[in-house]
């Protein structure tokens, strides 16, 4: 599959939280982490299950950048 996407970060999912609609899915990119809110659909189209590898594609208009 080609995406138009140019960040894509591939690591392996560590936790999967499923709620009453929508699923937090914690991926581990080799010590950083990155969660995505996905439907619980998806999760089960996609058979994810802690242990397999995925990548979350990213694809944003604007970026926000903080100062603690």
């Amino acid at each position: 599959m080609r995406l138009s996407a140019r960040n894509i970060l591939t690591g392996k999912v560590v936790e999967i939280t499923a709620g009453a609609v929508t699923s937090h899915v914690k991926i581990d990119l080799g010590g950083s982490f990155v969660t995505a809110s996905i439907t619980n659909e998806a999760v089960a189209d996609l058979a994810l299950a802690v242990g397999d590898e995925a990548s979350a594609v990213i694809k944003a208009s604007d970026v926000m950048i903080g100062k603690v």
